[in-house]
């Protein structure tokens, strides 16, 4: 897949929700927020990723000093400081070097890993946008699949820190299965816990709780954007098992 890319046209995507849209609009899936909130948590995100890419940081980096982090007051101009934040994450990584270490919430990563972290972040984020106007949210069945493989990516090893419950207690699994033709495996994760770890993997196999359906609507029931009734997925086995998971799972 080409993360760049992607991350520029779903940056664009978002971007076109703010263009004639109330500012004060609320956002009820990200709570206490308005659509200018949203826009400067995407927007400051891109340009934090991107200052730490260029300068090749090996700590973390306080989001409060990033560089032009605050957006313009006027909409318009708003919307082209959400757009060049975006091109300077990806120009970034171009010249520092795709394979180059930096600093992520996760251990050191290539460069390359906060295009494809933002591309997700931007994604779900333009969910809520979508949302709290009522409007329509497609994504890529490619892109959404690979949305929920990275989430899981992260949950697997943000699981469980700081004496945390895991989202999965020992002897539960669960499966999800995203229907879009052509996936193959990329659609396909099973679930478990091991050890005091959670271990996943891209195979076919059955849960204490499975769930079925496209991946676009996976991915925002996951993330807790969309109920899971309001959704077209069909759920086999322990619904108490998926809903533990959700309790205990961030985004």
């Amino acid at each position: 897949m080409d993360y760049a890319s992607a991350f520029l046209s779903e940056n664009s995507a978002f971007a076109e929700l703010f263009r004639d849209a109330d500012q004060s609009t609320p956002v009820p899936t990200c709570p206490g927020w308005t659509f200018t909130q949203l826009l400067r948590h995407v927007g400051r995100g891109d340009r934090w990723a991107a200052q730490i890419v260029r300068d090749r940081l090996e700590e973390y980096l306080d989001p409060r000093d990033v560089e032009g982090g605050k957006p313009p007051p006027d909409p318009a101009d708003a919307i082209s400081w959400l757009q060049g934040g975006a091109r300077r994450l990806v120009d970034a990584v171009e010249l520092t070097g795709v394979e180059t270490p930096v600093w992520t919430f996760l251990g050191p990563r290539p460069a390359n890993w906060w295009i494809r972290r933002r591309l997700h972040e931007t994604a779900v984020h333009r969910a809520d946008a979508a949302l709290a106007i009522g409007g329509e949210f497609t994504l890529d069945p490619a892109i959404a699949a690979d949305g929920v493989t990275e989430w899981l990516e992260r949950v697997a090893i943000q699981a469980g820190r700081d004496g945390a419950p895991l989202p999965l207690e020992d002897g539960h699994t669960m499966h999800l299965h995203a229907t879009d033709p052509g996936l193959g495996e990329a659609g396909e994760w099973s679930i478990a816990a091991d050890d005091g770890r959670l271990a996943w993997s891209h195979e076919h196999g059955k849960g204490s709780v499975a769930l079925r359906g496209g991946a676009t609507e996976l991915l925002l029931a996951a993330t807790r954007r969309v109920p899971l009734a309001d959704t077209g997925i069909a759920m086999f086995g322990d619904e108490a098992v998926w809903q533990k998971w959700l309790d205990r799972t961030p985004f």
